[in-house]
């Protein structure tokens, strides 16, 4: 037989689009069209409804950016019509290709009653299956003008991210605007031929189905009469049912297929665009779901139910009773889709806490997976947390994105830091907007990694962002692919039963140890640096106020402030969102962040400030006592206690440097700071040992080209290292501060348009050196590095994350350690020799580089840390920080890891001085043992006056200790992260008069519930 293959497929393609689809909608008339253009922000419903509308036809612009048009779409169904489908076909101006990046809509009744949302691949509203001709229709739309962003030639800067910028310009024109007669026959033939042409395409040309495939269409683009399409489509289905029923192999990959459609809670567009897409979707998804009985949709982010039951209620009463009837599935158990490598041990804790509770008050369900499909990255402290909060399960797609390896697995038991171990998913279909493709399922078939042993993924299907989430189309191809020949098998299924099937099946799979690093979006790790240093800020805040309102309550009887610290913290866990934390949204949405959080800092100022001063007593007391909020005892004060001031011996001196610069001293030590304003010199006094390697300076501002290849907020590709500019010239180094307690340097550069102000500052009894840097930046496409090459021969070093710290290599041997060539740290990075090493802590930053090199000279090895501190990316957000920024960093030769985790949380936590009638405010809790740290305490949140504290063990090692109460204590319960008795510590905790005998295992994390006795 000859080869026809190609001609038959190319006659596919053109009947399909020229004559098949186009016969779906047979016959249409028009609809009229008015509209009203709200002046400002939305408006509500009742508003948009009401308001005077002025006539627009189709191809009329429309909408201005970020602007809100109501459209009312009115017509009759023709009498001719009665007894068939009649559907409205509303086109705001879409472009098929962007679903969810540009204009959308939501439908409503008269009534005000929502409808479903508009989107580039939904543009029908069902109005009458049958008809009975002669009805009035009469439709609402809320139109959104979200301009595009993220156009065909991406990353070009733009102004359109922020309404304050983007202009009046209208972004659409009105496109087809109709009522027209559906022919379900027709829609059903296009989807028999799409699922068959795009199987065949996927199968082998030497193979038998393939060939019956290319026969049986051929034959039923036989019966279709091109010029009757709609008498003949049910002739040309009857020549495809058999191809059709042919079952799948036994051995066939199976597909768990769920509705998606993952919503970023901000990225292109404002959180208040959000909330309405949320919206528009959960609309459309209800509606499919009442339609389709075997369709199963799943959306995650408490945050965005909670959007939709303040602000579209009507909606979330159809999602309840979805949610109640088992087909709307809540799925992470999370606040948000969070970034992880950045919040938080506490905020990341708190993400599972408070998604968890909204699912379990709002529908009575418990989670039992973490839902991160578009995380860019994973830290290797979050089992333990996904562990703690009662899950088991974690799926992502994201690592699928990697630019250098392919990761080994599929399905697989992930182990972080501290040993715990999560069964782990990633769809081998490589998108979390799968729409039914047969590429896509032939894809995720021949990708899939754990074959042989496994045969079961995952696929979320749906369009995302605003784009509609799934479709009728792919509900259809899904029905076709269940059981097809050729094919892998496609099922709807819940989350959690996938994930039950998947572990029965597959006992003991592979095991991944450490943190999930993406080869891709480093640069997320300092983009916005005013948005992270919110976040940070907020986190520290968050941690005193709960500490001091807690104390407060216990000691003084001052009401805990429940409401608002849960409002604040939710606030604060909805900004570590993975587009707005990570600095990868529009201008508007980190000009906001920014005013948020200093909102925040205010209120939660106010709250320790009052705390604090019911604990100090009556000011006229006239005694200054100070309150250190850190973990550790620190100046004679305990962890989380006060104490009156005390001034200590102050030995420190500054004496000037044969040759230009300073030479700074306090017993600990001794610092060199040559006339360039950069450290020559770091000893630690107590061994003896230097720092700083020889022939390198510390304190290097680096200057670096940053033009990634894609992705410009997000990425920094390696190839910005081989050119770099070293800011050396110093306009002034001078002596700032002088005195026993404290000396300090300041100097002064500039460089480009920018200029930069450093403070070197050694104190009585400190052995870091803390460094403040202030920066005017006015560049662009640049990214700015702080260097200290350390005199460290190591092949790794420590960088704390959640709960504890991860190794990472500090050479290249594989290229899975050369791909780490940017990487986050939370308050320390630590570099160690045995028995002497030197830590490098901040407040301020996250993104660090480390590299090794040998020096020729004398052969030593030179290990050289660089903190990210800000880069100049023009998309999406073309000024990103530009303006003022303040950083702090420390240099602490001579840690050991304990060292750095207490220095890490005191430049973070600084004491705080109140006036006041008491000598001292004793701490709640009191631990016996510095490896084991406090990174919690609060009141219950169930109102029941119960301290929860939580402890981990910080140095990777075993570690006894004993809590210590300060209150006669009735129980002590260790408790899972939700504040509920759990079994789960692997370690030892016994309740001892009134404390708590731990024995904990390296890194390991308890809560604990502690009655006091009333």
């Amino acid at each position: 037989m000859h080869d026809d293959r190609s001609l038959v497929e190319a006659r596919l393609k053109r009947v399909l689009e020229e004559r098949i689809r186009p016969a779906v909608y047979p016959e249409s008339v028009p609809l009229t069209v008015s509209v009203w253009t709200a002046p400002g922000e939305p408006v509500p419903v009742a508003e948009g409804l009401a308001a005077p509308r002025s006539p627009i036809a189709v191809g009329d612009a429309w909408g201005a950016p970020w602007s809100t048009s109501w459209l009312t779409v009115a017509g009759t169904v023709p009498a001719a019509w009665a007894g068939r489908t009649v559907e409205a076909l509303i086109d705001l101006g879409f472009d098929a290709n962007m679903p969810g990046f540009q204009c959308e809509g939501l439908v409503y009744r008269p009534d005000g009653t929502p409808v479903k949302g508009l989107n580039p691949q939904n543009q029908w509203v069902r109005i009458a299956a049958p008809a009975a001709g002669g009805e009035p229709v009469l439709l609402h739309v809320e139109a959104a003008a979200n301009p595009v962003i993220l156009d065909y030639h991406p990353f070009l800067p733009t102004e359109l991210g922020d309404k304050e910028t983007a202009g009046d310009e209208p972004q659409y024109r009105l496109a087809r605007m109709d009522l027209a007669v559906f022919d379900e026959t027709v829609w059903q033939l296009v989807l028999d031929l799409e699922v068959l042409g795009e199987l065949m395409a996927e199968l082998p040309a030497d193979g038998a189905r393939r060939w019956e495939l290319l026969r049986a269409v051929e034959r039923a683009l036989d019966a279709i009469d091109l010029q009757d399409v709609n008498g003949t489509a049910a002739a040309a289905r009857s020549r495809l049912v058999e191809v059709l029923a042919a079952p799948a192999a036994p051995s066939a990959h199976r597909i768990g297929a769920i509705g998606h459609a993952h919503i970023d809670s901000a990225w292109l567009w404002p959180l208040r665009e959000t909330v309405r897409k949320v919206a528009r979707t959960a609309a459309n998804m209800t509606a499919l779901l009442e339609d389709e009985p075997d369709f199963l949709y799943t959306m995650s982010q408490a945050q965005q139910f909670a959007w939709i039951k303040e602000h579209r209620p009507e909606v979330y009463a159809r999602v309840k009773k979805a949610v109640a009837d088992g087909r709307f599935v809540p799925a992470g158990g999370m606040w948000v889709e969070s970034d992880t490598n950045m919040p938080s041990s506490e905020a990341m804790a708190r993400q599972f806490v408070h998604g968890k509770r909204f699912f379990l008050a709002e529908f009575g369900i418990e989670n039992e997976e973490a839902w991160l499909p578009d995380t860019f990255g994973f830290t290797g402290g979050l089992p333990q947390i996904i562990r703690n909060a009662g899950s088991k399960w974690l799926l992502t797609q994201k690592i699928s994105w990697s630019q250098i390896n392919k990761f080994p697995h599929h399905t697989f038991l992930w182990e972080g830091i501290d040993g715990t171990r999560i069964f782990t998913h990633f769809p081998p279909v490589d998108t979390y907007n799968c729409s039914m493709k047969g590429s896509e399922i032939a894809h995720a078939a021949r990708n899939f990694k754990d074959k042989g042993v496994a045969r079961h993924s995952l696929a979320p299907t749906g369009w995302g962002d605003g784009g509609g989430g799934t479709t009728r189309e792919m509900v259809g191809k899904a029905a076709r692919l269940r059981d097809l020949e050729g094919s892998a098998t496609v099922r709807w299924q819940r989350p959690a039963e996938f994930f039950a099937e998947a572990e029965a099946e597959y006992p003991k799979p592979p095991v991944w140890v450490g943190e999930l690093y993406l080869e891709l979006h480093r640069a997320t790790l300092t983009s916005q640096a005013r948005t992270k240093q919110g976040n940070r800020r907020s986190e520290n805040l968050l941690r005193e106020a709960e500490l001091w309102c807690a104390t407060a309550a216990l000691r003084t009887g001052l009401a805990y402030p429940y409401e608002r610290l849960d409002r604040i913290w939710k606030t604060v866990l909805l900004h570590q969102f993975h587009d707005i934390l990570p600095g990868s949204s529009i201008a508007w949405v980190h000009r906001e962040a920014e005013a948020t959080y200093a909102g925040l800092a205010a209120e939660l100022e106010e709250l320790i400030d009052a705390a604090q001063r019911a604990l100090a007593g009556d000011p006229a007391g006239g005694r200054e006592l100070v309150f250190n909020g850190a973990p550790h005892g620190r100046s004679a004060v305990p962890a989380g206690g006060a104490a009156v001031a005390v001034a200590g011996p102050g030995d420190c001196s500054v004496a000037a440097r044969e040759g230009g610069g300073f030479v700074l001293d306090n017993g600990l030590l001794r610092v060199v700071v040559d006339g360039d304003g950069l450290v020559l010199s770091a000893v630690d006094a107590a061994s003896g040992r230097e720092a700083v390697a020889p022939g390198g300076r510390a304190n290097l501002l680096q200057l670096h080209p940053d033009f990634p290849n894609m992705w410009d907020a997000w990425d920094v590709d390696q190839f910005y290292r081989n050119t770099v500019t070293d800011l050396v010239a110093a306009e002034e180094v001078a002596v700032h501060a002088e005195g026993p307690a404290e000396v300090a340097v300041r100097v002064v550069r500039s460089f480009g348009s920018s200029a930069v102000t450093q403070t070197l500052t050694l104190r009585a009894g400190s052995g870091r050196l803390d460094i403040d840097t202030e920066v005017d930046w006015h560049e662009a496409e640049k990214f700015l590095k702080l260097a200290f090459p350390l005199d460290v021969h190591t092949e790794r070093y420590a960088a704390e994350t959640q709960f504890g710290h991860q190794f990472r290599p500090t050479h290249t041997n594989t290229s899975w350690d050369a791909a780490k060539f940017e990487a986050c740290n939370h308050r320390f990075v630590h570099l160690a020799e045995p028995g002497w090493g030197v830590a490098l802590v901040t407040p301020s930053t996250y993104g660090h580089d480390v590299t090794r090199a040998v020096r020729p000279d004398d052969g030593g090895t030179t290990t050289t840390v660089r903190f990210s501190l800000l880069r100049a990316p023009r998309f999406p957000d073309p000024r990103t920080d530009q303006g003022r920024h303040r950083f702090r960093h420390a240099l602490v030769p001579g840690a050991e890891i304990g060292d750095a985790v207490r220095e890490g949380y005191a430049v973070g936590l600084p004491e705080r001085r109140v006036t006041g009638s008491a000598e001292s405010v004793r701490p709640l809790v009191e631990l016996d043992q510095d490896a084991l740290v406090v990174s919690a305490v609060k009141l219950a949140d169930d109102g029941s006056g119960d301290l929860v504290v939580r402890v981990y063990e910080s140095g990777g090692g075993r570690a006894r200790g004993r809590l210590a109460t300060s209150f006669a204590l009735a129980a002590a319960v260790p408790c899972d992260l939700l504040e509920r008795p759990w079994d789960g510590t692997r370690g030892e905790v016994v309740a001892d008069g009134d404390g708590v005998r731990l024995a904990l295992r390296p890194f390991e994390l308890v809560t604990l519930r502690l009655t006091p006795a009333r």
